[in-house]
């Protein structure tokens, strides 16, 4: 009648009963079909578990001799059902008003509101201090969040786990709102626990509300806002990847490119690749790329996500998910301590061909596959993992997605959207689509490598990886206290446009976006010292970009100071979405090591390039790069399939300020606090960012111990 899960196959059925009764009572003949409620002392509904749930809903089970009864003076369609109004109707309109019940409950029975208690409970808060009244509140919570799911220890409830998640449904959530109303003396919506969908987020509402805004405790971690003013920089202050040959991490990526290592490799193994293995042989290309290793790893339980959902997820947002956090602890920040802060999310991709290879191993998504395969989800998810409310965006310009998501970051950071931003890309390749189609086209690399501005260019060499950027203003890392790796100095984007061929590089909007990056950065082309380039080793794309490379930073250069010009794709492959960011890393470190990579497989540079047009020479080898008078900078360019092209320009970090020390004041409390960092480094940072909000504390004599309630 109203609908109830699981029972699509009743309700077709049972239609079709009605439809039979109404045709013979229209033609003068008797008929009665009962829609009947659930039966006591037999029948389907006939176990406890069942009833006391439905019990809790406000369905009552029916008497078995009064519903006999019911038969003596049935016609026609009716129900016959024993309701609860007052607990059934509150439940069931808990998320949307429907009008039906106003009509069909009794009248009066559907406003009633639970007692309250008013004051007691904010007279006891009000006497404590404003960390033990938080702990208080958030305790009272949890108690009556576990009565209300059955837990029988409140310390199994997580305080930032979603409500949803630890399995309260719309009927459970009106029994919370109620139980809260009566403890607090609040008059609170039935969609409160909608709202504020953990014992956390309740907490800080039912703060607010008892206190107000100024008055209620923040969440550790939450920052005041801050004024943006134009000449604050936006600096990168951690950083996190997955690439091939084994760089998990940023120091792993300097070894490879410091060693100069060929990261290209065989065909992955795990992947089910080996299926289709004649559609390989048959198209003749060399059966090589750059592979991240282990991409079906992923701790879900960290993020909360259930196996099942974990396996319809494209291993693109599992990935993305853990590099995220990894790369937000490296940065000296608590992932979970930015719940409810505005942090931006901006991550490039360029498609998603997870289904496709479920499919070719015979899974099915079961109900997942809607978010798992959506990019949207891309961004979304980090946001709901951790509870970011700044922007979350997902890009796809193909090749250039992650370098314009590191530009609409630093756009947003600028323009005060958000106070912290996440920016990178993702490229996983489920499949072998991409080797397919590229071969197709005849623009693979003969062995699988990018041979960037080399004479022996002869295609691109496939790769995939995941690279995440932290970005703040300078003002709000300096007073965090965070290390600043590099400057995001200027950036732009533009298009092609009505150029030779939808996919063909064209080299004027190349030489534009250099321009306007440039101009955004205040910058002459002789201030920057090395170019990162897009450098796919491709016959066409090659010489375009150089020529464009000449044509700009090529001109009025100091005759001892030629643009250094390399692509860390000769070591890693093409990573698509996520090349743009991986050459931003390698630009970063290479400042940090006072090092220029060297580019391999360069040999003799191009012949199909004008050198002689400027002053610009490949990194045939590395060079040093050290600090001098002024501050070192380089271009990292990306172009789009789609003609969307991309630069920016990273300069070294500025000089640290001095430190100011502040004396701690005496009888400061131990307060006891729940981490979520997985490493003892990362305990020690969140310890520190708790403490800095601490007036008089100086976070360096903070002393943290660390009890485990779980192996994980």
């Amino acid at each position: 009648v109203w609908g109830g899960a699981g029972q699509g196959a009743y309700a077709a059925a049972n239609a079709a009963l009605d439809g039979l009764v109404e045709f013979r009572r229209a033609q003068g003949l008797v008929g009665a079909s009962i829609a009947w409620g659930p039966w006591a002392e037999g029948g389907m509904a006939d176990d406890a578990t069942v009833l006391t749930r439905m019990e809790r809903g406000g369905v009552r089970p029916l008497d078995p001799e009064t519903a006999v009864g019911v038969l003596d003076s049935a016609s026609g369609c009716v129900t016959v059902v024993d309701m609860d109004w007052e607990r059934f109707v509150p439940g069931v309109t808990a998320l949307r008003a429907n009008r039906l019940w106003d009509e069909v409950a009794p009248r009066g029975t559907t406003t009633a509101e639970p007692a309250t208690r008013a004051g007691a409970f904010t007279e006891r808060l009000a006497g404590l201090a404003p960390a033990a009244r938080r702990t208080t509140c958030m305790e009272t919570v949890r108690v009556l969040a576990a009565t209300v799911l059955g837990y029988e220890n409140p310390a199994a409830v997580e305080v930032s786990t979603a409500f949803r998640d630890l399995g309260l449904d719309s009927l459970m959530a009106v029994e919370l709102r109620n139980a809260l109303t009566t403890t607090s003396g609040l008059k609170l919506p039935s969609t409160v626990v909608f709202d504020f969908p953990s014992v956390e987020a309740l907490t800080d509402e039912l703060l607010t509300r008892l206190f107000g805004a100024d008055e209620a405790t923040p969440v550790p971690g939450a920052v005041p806002a801050v004024r943006v003013t134009g000449d604050d920089p936006v600096v990168v202050v951690g950083m996190g990847c997955r690439f091939p040959g084994g760089a998990n991490s940023p120091e792993e990526l300097w070894r490879l490119l410091a060693d100069g290592t060929d990261a290209m490799g065989a065909f992955p193994a795990d992947r089910g690749w080996e299926q289709i293995e004649g559609l390989l042989t048959a198209t003749g290309y060399a059966r090589v790329g750059g592979f991240v290793e282990g991409v079906a790893d992923f701790d879900a339980g960290l993020f909360g996500i259930s196996p099942r959902e974990a396996l319809a997820m494209d291993p693109q947002q599992r990935l993305l998910l853990e590099v995220v956090w990894e790369s937000l602890e490296r940065s000296g920040i608590a992932p979970l301590s930015l719940r409810g802060l505005p942090v931006g999310v901006f991550a490039g991709t360029n498609g998603q061909d997870y289904p496709a290879a479920l499919a070719l191993a015979g899974e099915s998504a079961d109900g997942y596959g809607g978010t798992g395969s959506s990019g949207s989800v891309l961004s979304g998810r980090i946001s709901y993992a951790l509870g970011l409310e700044g922007p979350a965006v997902t890009v796809d310009t193909a090749c250039s997605s992650s370098l314009v998501a590191l530009h609409l970051a630093a756009q947003a950071l600028r323009s005060g959207e958000c106070d912290l931003a996440l920016a990178g890309g993702v490229t996983v390749m489920s499949t072998p689509g991409a080797f397919i189609e590229f071969d197709v086209q005849g623009g693979l690399s003969g062995d699988g490598r990018c041979k960037a501005f080399s004479e022996d260019a002869d295609g691109t060499g496939w790769g995939e990886g995941v690279g995440v950027l932290v970005l703040e203003r300078l003002s709000d890392a300096r007073r965090h206290g965070h290390q600043v790796l590099a400057v995001v100095r200027g950036s732009a984007v533009n298009q092609d446009g009505a150029s030779n061929g939808l996919t063909a590089p064209n080299g004027p909007s190349q030489q534009r976006v250099i321009r306007q990056a440039l101009a955004s950065a205040g910058l002459a082309v002789a201030d920057v010292d090395a170019v990162e380039a897009h450098g796919t080793g491709t016959k066409l794309g090659d010489p375009i970009e150089a020529q464009a490379l000449l044509a700009t930073y090529g001109q009025d250069r100091p005759a001892d100071r030629p643009l250094w010009l390399g692509s860390v794709k000769s070591n890693i492959g093409h990573t698509q979405a996520a090349a743009g960011v991986a050459g931003v890393m390698k630009m970063i470190l290479a400042l940090r090591h006072a090092s220029l990579p060297k580019t391999l497989h360069a040999g003799t540079p191009s012949s199909h390039v004008d050198w002689v047009d400027g002053s610009v020479e490949l990194l045939a080898q590395a060079r040093e790069w050290v600090p001098g008078e002024r501050p070192r900078r380089a271009g990292v360019s990306a172009f789009g399939v789609s003609g969307t092209n991309a630069h920016v320009i990273i300069e070294e970090a500025p000089a640290a300020e001095e430190a100011v020390v502040v004396v701690p004041a005496a009888g400061l409390p131990v307060v006891p606090w729940v981490v979520s960092a997985k490493t003892a480094e990362g305990v020690a940072a969140q310890a520190r960012r708790l403490a800095a909000g601490v007036d008089g504390l100086d976070a360096a004599d903070v002393g943290f111990s660390l009890a485990t309630t779980r192996a994980a």
